[in-house]
């Protein structure tokens, strides 16, 4: 199951309080800052699922001042991994906070307290920021690898990223998104769609909301096909019955598993498509060339 909302707490560590000046003793050090609560993206589109076990995170308090103006242990600061994507939102004010755009970015998201001074007038910690956080999931991938099932994306994706995700030659083997990077840009893999997805068919629902979700649409049919532009024309009906703002997102068609027929069938196909769509890539993932001639085109969108 992929889960796609979320909602946790977080809290900076609090300051430790200051060491007081005893009378005409040694200096008393200031306590230690509280740590703080850190955002680090990642690729991994699953992580909004560890929020089903643990949804409250404290980063490490401050230690006390001490003796001879010794500053009291830093709080431990602690780093939650989210997938890029992901928006942060102020769960009491509603108010947006930051997006989780780069793999490996790390924000800060919760300050810790500062400590206190110590001496004369020895202060207590400042206690650590304390916030409540909805997280939304509103893109798995920037490219999302899409069609019926079967049509050899799990294998494109593999090829193209190395994602090693699992591939069997039957229907609905890939349940939820794989996902890959090619060249610093998410790519996903969309289980199948099947016809009567936007109503509920099989796991339609579920796999429209995904597609929701990317950038840009590769659109993939296979050459073993009886006829591809009833194949194209089932899917971009699903995407309009579910939400016809689907169907405005950029797309390039892919002609899978080219290896299996003849160049003079490719040839008939890709007409085919052009009729629909002008960006039509013919790719057997056993050709090299065809593969780098989709890479060329990734990397000019």
């Amino acid at each position: 199951m992929l889960i796609d909302t979320a909602e946790i707490t977080v809290h900076g560590g609090h300051g430790g309080a200051g060491m007081p000046k005893k009378h005409k003793g040694p200096d008393g050090g200031n306590g230690g800052n509280g740590g703080d609560v850190y955002i680090k993206g990642s690729s991994n589109i699953k992580l909004l699922n560890q929020f089903i076990q643990k949804d409250i995170y404290f980063a490490g308090d401050g230690g006390m001042g001490a003796r001879n103006n010794k500053t009291g242990k830093q709080g431990k600061d602690i780093e939650i991994l989210l997938p890029v994507g992901t928006s942060i939102y102020d769960k009491k004010t509603g108010e947006f906070i930051l997006d989780v755009n780069k793999i490996g970015e790390r924000v800060i998201i919760c300050n810790g307290g500062r400590g206190g001074w110590g001496g004369l007038t020895a202060e207590q910690g400042v206690r650590g920021e304390e916030k409540k956080l909805i997280l939304s999931l509103r893109l798995i991938a920037y490219f999302g690898l899409i069609g019926l099932p079967n049509v050899g994306k799990s294998s494109l994706l593999n090829e193209i990223t190395n994602a090693k995700p699992k591939i069997a030659n039957y229907p609905f083997t890939t349940l939820e998104p794989n996902l890959g990077v090619f060249e610093g840009k998410c790519l996903a893999d969309i289980p199948g769609l099947i016809e009567g997805a936007s109503k509920g068919r099989g796991l339609g629902i579920t796999f429209l909301k995904h597609i929701e979700k990317v950038k840009v649409i590769l659109h993939c049919i296979s050459c073993e096909t009886q006829n591809t532009l009833k194949d194209y024309k089932t899917v971009r009906k699903e995407l309009s019955e579910f939400k016809l703002e689907l169907t405005k997102k950029p797309e390039v068609v892919i002609l899978t598993k080219t290896d299996l027929v003849d160049s003079s069938y490719i040839m008939k196909l890709t007409k085919e498509l052009n009729k629909v769509n002008k960006k039509v890539i013919p790719v057997s993932i056993h050709n090299y060339q065809s593969l780098e001639e989709l890479k060329k085109v990734l990397r000019n969108i």
